[in-house]
Formats: C-alpha cells, sequence, structure tokens
C-alpha cells in the first residue's frame, strides 16, 4: 500500500515537540521527505530520517537561507507559537510585539520564502496552526494570543484566495488545549504564581474540556496529514476545529 505522503517534500517549524513534533513524526511514518526545524535544535533528535535544522521562525534572513538550501516543497506546516497569559491590562506592548511576531509574521515569513517555489510546480499545500481560541471563541486571559491566532486564520484564507488557481492550498488546523510540553510549562508557571497544585491547575483545564479529557498532539497530526495528501485537493481556505467541544 503506497504511503499517504510518500515522497512529498514537507517543511515543518517548532518539530520539537508537541503538535509539531506529532505531526513530523506521522509524515516521516508516511513516506514524506521531512525537514524539521525548531529554535532548539537539540528537541529534534530522534526524528530520523527526518533532516533536523535549527531555526529562529522570528528571523527573516534565517528563514530565506534555509529555504534557498531546500528548494522546492510540496508542504509547509507552520507550527510556531507563543501562548501569553493575561488580558489586555496585562498586555505590554513587547508582549504584543513577540506574540504578533512568533504567531503570525513567522508564517509570513515563511509563505513569502517557500511559495514562489510552490507556484513553479503548480501545487502546494500550506498548514497553518492557530487555535481555537481566536475568531471562533474567546477564552479567559488570551487576550494577545486570541487576537493573534485570529489573524492567523485571516492570514491563511487570505493565501487561499489569491492562489487558488494556481494549484496552492492553505488551510488552519484549531486545536483546543492539547497535551503538550508546552501545556505543562503553562500549568507549571500559574501553579506558582497562584500558589496551588500543578495537580489541581492541570485539572481545571480538563474540566473545561466537554469531552472531560484534554487532546492528543496525535489527533492534530492526524489532521495534518489529510491536508498534506492527496486526500485534500478539493479543500482550501478552510477551518479544521479539532477541540473535543470546546467552541460549541
Amino acid at each position: 500500500m503506497t504511503s499517504r505522503l510518500n515522497g512529498k517534500v514537507c517543511f515543518i517549524t517548532a518539530a520539537g515537540q508537541g503538535i509539531g513534533r506529532a505531526i513530523a513524526e506521522c509524515f516521516v511514518a508516511e513516506g514524506a521527505i521531512v525537514w524539521s526545524t525548531d529554535l532548539d535544535a537539540t528537541k529534534l533528535i530522534g526524528l530520523d530520517p527526518a533532516t533536523a535544522r535549527a531555526l529562529d521562525v522570528r528571523s527573516t534572513e534565517a528563514i530565506d537561507t534555509l529555504a534557498r538550501e531546500i528548494g522546492g516543497i510540496d508542504v509547509l506546516v507552520n507550527a510556531a507559537g507563543y501562548v501569553h497569559h493575561g488580558s489586555v491590562l496585562d498586555c505590554a506592548e513587547g508582549d504584543w510585539d513577540l506574540s504578533f511576531d512568533v504567531n503570525v509574521k513567522s508564517m509570513h515569513r515563511t509563505v513569502r520564502a517557500f511559495l514562489p517555489g510552490m507556484l513553479e510546480r503548480g501545487n502546494g499545500s500550506i498548514i497553518n496552526v492557530a487555535s481555537a481560541v481566536s475568531s471562533i471563541r474567546g477564552a479567559p486571559n488570551r487576550y494577545v494570543y486570541g487576537a493573534s491566532k485570529a489573524a492567523v486564520i485571516g492570514l491563511t484564507k487570505a493565501i487561499a484566495a489569491d492562489f487558488i488557481r494556481a494549484g496552492i492550498r492553505a488551510n488552519v488546523i484549531c486545536p483546543g488545549t492539547i497535551d503538550s510540553p508546552s501545556l505543562d510549562a503553562r500549568i507549571a508557571a500559574q501553579a506558582a504564581a497562584t500558589n496551588r497544585s500543578v495537580a489541581e491547575i492541570r485539572q481545571v483545564f480538563v474540566d473545561r474540556q466537554p469531552l472531560g479529557r484534554l487532546g492528543s498532539a496525535k489527533e492534530i497530526a492526524a489532521m495534518a496529514v489529510y491536508l498534506a495528501s492527496d486526500e485534500s485537493k478539493y479543500t482550501t481556505g478552510a477551518i479544521h476545529i479539532i477541540d473535543g467541544g470546546f467552541s460549541l
């Protein structure tokens, strides 16, 4: 049986842990030629036979240089993200700038770098990871995070509309709360800040999920495989919500 991504060249940001790593692992399993990147290259260990590279998605020069090295790709996955905790009153200009730089402008950089090659091939799939906390729904203390993830949805739809007749598809995945190292770090920070136990804070996250559990990174990766594959040739500009009912 032919693998679903056999021979497709795929580029993934933030592939060191969480959703990005799960996507990289599933892409490799499906026969893709994977370029995995992360700010911390040591997190990419064990993703063989994927090619690993350290990459700061806040650097246009670094992205452009790596894009020239790789050449044409079939699939671009933007999984890098940053979660700021707080309301508008807790959001300094630096917090706003960092959130939009990592969550939105990094995608602008990678699309600008790789889209010309996709256009030359007449084919390409761009997959951007946003969040259910965005234009879909609001959540307490996710002010700039929600704003930036809403921008990702707008960015993705704009790309889809502009290049729909050129063989380029752009879709967005909006996860709910996913069990991941990033979530672990946020739980630990909130526990320390509120003088509550880690277990208590984790249970708060679980209790707000209609399904009664957190999502897994592999559940998000399964959607990414579909969007990267030829099975989704008729799908573009779509919002794919995988949140266990969180946005109901």
